[in-house]
C-alpha cells in the first residue's frame, strides 16, 4: 500500500523560465538544481521541473493543486492579478480555489486547505487515462478509494496519499486537462508488496536501488520508495 506522496514531476521547456514562475510568483524555494531538473520545496512534498531529456519525463499539461491557508488566499489573488495573470476562481463548499496556467501550460490550482504558511502541500493530481474503469481498478488496488464520479462518467476522484483524479480526455474547470506521461513519487512501507498488487497489469516494472518504478496502463510512472 502507498503511504505518502513524495513528488510530482512536470515537463518544462525552459528551466529558467519555469523556475522563475514558481519562485517569484508562487514563493517556492529551490531545494536542488541540475542542468536537467529543478526540485522545489512545496511544503510536505517536492515539485520537480524537468527538461524532456530522459525517461521518466515529467507530465505534460498537468492539472494539479497546492494547498494554502485561507488567510493568504486574497493576498495571493491580488498579487497574481497585479502580475498580469489570467485567474479563474471556483468554490467547493466554503473553500475557494484560484486557477492559473504556468509558462508550460500546466494548470495550477491554489486552494484553501488547512493552516500553515505559504504552500503547504500538493493535495490533488489529475491524470489523463484512456479507459476509466481500467484505471480505477489499477489505482484502487494500490489503496486509493473512490469518493466522487463525474455525472457523465468522464472522471473519478480517488482519495489516498494525494487526491487523484482520473480523467478521460476532456477539458475540466478552467479548461484544465489531465496530465500525460506524469511521473509521481510515492512512499510505501513495502514497495515490492505494493507492486505485487498491480504488476501483472503494468506496462513495465523496474527495480531501482532504493525502490521500484511502475509504468501504469496509461503511461504514467509511479516511482515507489
Amino acid at each position: 500500500m502507498l503511504s505518502g506522496l513524495r513528488w510530482l514531476a512536470l515537463e518544462v521547456k525552459y528551466l529558467d523560465r519555469a523556475r522563475a514562475f514558481y519562485t517569484d510568483h508562487l514563493g517556492l524555494a529551490v531545494a536542488e538544481e541540475t542542468d536537467e531538473e529543478v526540485r522545489l520545496d512545496a511544503g510536505a512534498h517536492e515539485l520537480v521541473l524537468r527538461r524532456p531529456s530522459s525517461v521518466p519525463r515529467g507530465g505534460l499539461h498537468t492539472h494539479y493543486a497546492f494547498a494554502i491557508p485561507g488567510e493568504e488566499y486574497d493576498d495571493r489573488w491580488e498579487a497574481l492579478e497585479e502580475a498580469g495573470f489570467d485567474l479563474t476562481e471556483y468554490s467547493f463548499g466554503t473553500a475557494r480555489s484560484l486557477y492559473l496556467d504556468d509558462p508550460d501550460d500546466h494548470c495550477v490550482e491554489l486552494g484553501e486547505r488547512g493552516e500553515g504558511n505559504g504552500i503547504t502541500r500538493i493535495f490533488e493530481i489529475v491524470l489523463e487515462v484512456a479507459d476509466l474503469d481500467r484505471a480505477e481498478r489499477f489505482y484502487t488496488d494500490l489503496g486509493f478509494d473512490p469518493v466522487d464520479r463525474g455525472a457523465n462518467r468522464e472522471r473519478i476522484r480517488l482519495a489516498g496519499p494525494v487526491d487523484l483524479e482520473l480523467w478521460e480526455p476532456h477539458l475540466g474547470l478552467a479548461d484544465a486537462r489531465g496530465g500525460v506521461h506524469v511521473d509521481v513519487g510515492f512512499s510505501a512501507d513495502d514497495p515490492a508488496e505494493a507492486v505485487d498488487r498491480v504488476g501483472d497489469r503494468a506496462r513495465s516494472v523496474e527495480t531501482l536501488d532504493d525502490g521500484v518504478r511502475v509504468l501504469d496502463p496509461d503511461g504514467h510512472y509511479l516511482t515507489i520508495r
